[in-house]
């Protein structure tokens, strides 16, 4: 695929250039609780508006019902954007209307404008090949160039990300270059020992990637709400933790299968119990119990992996090569749940591995946390796209991309 480097080199002065970036950040109200990602597409931006390109910024926020909805608006990514490139950005109220058409055709060179959230029309996420053109067409009045270097989007077949390019010449830019050259890290040749560590809420989020990193990993630690669907699969009880229990079945499989492989599946030896969810708006002291992994009290719920599984993990990273992390170990973002979380992102640090942090939750967590990102190998803005790469599937956006 062309590079944002191949581009310039071409020129750009005076063209529209279209980037679709990943602005989708989390909101309280308006304001936005942690801009990742839009630092991660600042460089492709600032390096068009610099070689003097009209950029026209698009993304989604969200899933709004295909339809305006104040709650979803790019307004304050617009603006955190002007924040960062220090200079003024342009927003359009709508996204093909004449809000956008007329911002477009009065933005000077070397001038960067936003459009509002593209799913607040019905053809971007549309199934319907011929909906979802039209709208792609009405993108495409917008720009003379298109760039994609939203790289958390590129695993969906949506206007924006996979028939728009076809309508333009197009090229990737710095951030998905980037993410790409990350991820062939975790899948050919891979320096070794290989760790991955899976967390979050769902098992059945990450079953694709264990199956598929089974035949590359050496040893995979699995925490967060995940853990309990597979300490269920042990035989243990795991009182009122969160647990899919329709997935127990296809999760003995996979540690069948890793034992066969020789892969080492590491779960929790111990966790922090109490008999409530603890309140994330206030941050109330919750006041967890420790206890083993096979003793968890049938009235109580796991919410983070407990201190001998902190260190028991720090062990299996400590002579690894490469890791891969998606996923928090607990509920981080309450105070009495967010020490294994802090305690893996440590033992990441602390590791001589090339660590790749994957996943929003994740992200956001590293930032939380006060942990420096530069620190880390690469943190990744792909999420669900950055899985379905390591699953072996072919993303559209990617395949969208490829002359």
């Amino acid at each position: 695929m062309k590079t944002i480097d191949e581009l310039l080199d071409e020129g750009v002065a005076g063209k529209r250039v279209f980037v679709r970036a990943d602005l989708n950040v989390p909101l309280d109200g308006t304001t936005i609780t942690d801009d990742g990602r839009i630092r991660a597409v600042l460089p492709t931006v600032a390096r068009l508006a610099e070689a003097g390109a009209r950029v026209v910024v698009a993304s989604h926020l969200g899933r709004p019902k295909g339809a305006p909805d104040p709650a979803f608006s790019l307004a304050p990514a617009a603006a955190r954007l002007g924040e960062l490139l220090g200079a003024e950005v342009a927003f359009a109220t709508d996204t093909v209307g004449e809000s956008a058409r007329s911002m477009v055709a009065g933005l000077a060179d070397g001038r960067v404008a936003v459009i509002e959230n593209l799913r607040f029309n019905a053809g971007e996420t549309s199934k319907d090949d011929a909906e979802r053109g039209a709208f792609a067409d009405q993108l495409a009045e917008l720009a003379d160039v298109y760039v994609g270097d939203g790289f958390g989007a590129v695993h969906r077949k949506h206007a924006s990300v996979y028939d728009l390019p076809a309508r333009l010449p197009h090229a990737a830019g710095g951030l998905i270059a980037t993410e790409v050259g990350v991820l062939k890290k975790l899948t050919e040749d891979v320096a070794r020992p290989y760790a991955v560590v899976l967390g979050g809420a769902k098992v059945s989020d990450k079953l694709g990637v264990i199956d598929h990193l089974l035949e590359k990993a050496d040893r995979i630690l699995i925490g967060g709400g995940m853990a309990y669907t597979f300490l269920k699969a042990k035989g243990y009880e795991v009182g009122i933790s969160l647990l899919q229990e329709d997935q127990v079945p296809a999760v003995q499989g996979y540690l069948k299968r890793a034992e066969e492989l020789g892969v080492e599946f590491v779960l929790p030896v111990d966790v922090l119990v109490a008999r409530e969810f603890p309140d994330l708006k206030t941050k109330a002291p919750a006041n967890p119990t420790t206890v083993a992994a096979d003793a968890i009290p049938a009235d109580q719920e796991g919410l983070d992996i407990g201190p001998e599984t902190r260190k028991l993990y720090a062990s299996k990273l400590a002579d690894a090569a490469t890791v891969f992390w998606n996923g928090p170990m607990g509920v981080f973002e309450h105070p009495d749940y967010a020490g294994g979380t802090r305690a893996l992102a440590q033992a990441l640090l602390d590791s001589p591995a090339f660590s790749v942090v994957g996943g929003g939750d994740s992200a956001a967590a590293v930032r939380i946390l006060g942990f420096d990102e530069n620190a880390f190998g690469h943190i990744s803005t792909g999420g669900g796209a950055s899985l379905e790469y390591l699953e072996g599937k072919t993303l559209p956006g990617l395949a969208a991309l490829e002359d």
